[in-house]
């Protein structure tokens, strides 16, 4: 199902376009080809897993640059850096920005492909945990307040005693808590919190 993702392979040579799409068609990934950033950025929606193919020298915005505005954007596109020029500071700087891969051209076929799946499997992790941060934002901040108390293993009770409202408000809010998350259980919606734990701590940090 992932391959069905869309793959965004972005550099300059055209030559070199042409042939890792021939490659990587040929593992049945669903290739998009841009010959500058710019005209990646203008035709994608950030907003949508996929994987991003990027050459490291580019007129214009260059790979880790346009890596750096997927981060700012906490885009679930992963990305993969493809480079004849690169040595271990680059790579090092690349994996450190969070790139899923760095390889040097040319780049073995097999490995490469193996590389983009899954780099898809981490775009699609990444992709829901940003809608299951959406779904927590869209919670009122009584029912965020209770969520993390629930997270710490409070009973309705002491819920109650904490917040100083009635064990029936608790109950109440609990139960708008698992329609708000669109969860069937509490424990799926403790798994839910854990994981998103990081990304709501960046958000309270801006």
């Amino acid at each position: 199902m992932s391959q069905q993702l869309p793959v965004y392979l972005i550099d300059d040579d055209e030559s070199v376009r042409r042939s890792l799409r021939f490659m990587l068609e040929s593992y049945s990934l669903n290739i998009h080809d841009f010959d500058s950033a710019e005209a990646f950025f203008a035709a994608i929606d950030l907003s949508e897993p996929g994987c991003a193919l990027v050459d490291v020298r580019m007129p214009g915005l260059s790979g880790p640059q346009l890596h750096a505005q997927l981060v700012q954007y906490n885009s679930p596109l992963a990305v993969i850096y493809l480079t004849g020029h690169g040595d271990v500071p680059m790579a090092v700087e690349a994996l450190k920005l969070g790139a899923v891969d760095f390889f040097q051209k040319p780049a073995d076929g097999a490995k490469l492909a193996d590389a983009v799946v899954k780099a898809l499997e981490h775009a699609k992790a990444h992709y829901q945990d940003n809608q299951y941060v959406k779904t927590y934002l869209a919670l009122t901040p009584r029912e965020r307040e209770i969520l993390n108390l629930i997270a710490k293993g409070y009973k309705n009770q002491e819920i109650a005693d904490t917040l100083c409202i009635a064990m029936r408000t608790v109950e109440i809010h609990r139960s708008n808590l698992m329609r708000g998350m669109q969860v069937g259980s509490l424990a799926e919606m403790i798994l839910i919190y854990g994981r998103i734990a990081e990304h709501l701590k960046v958000l309270d940090s801006d």
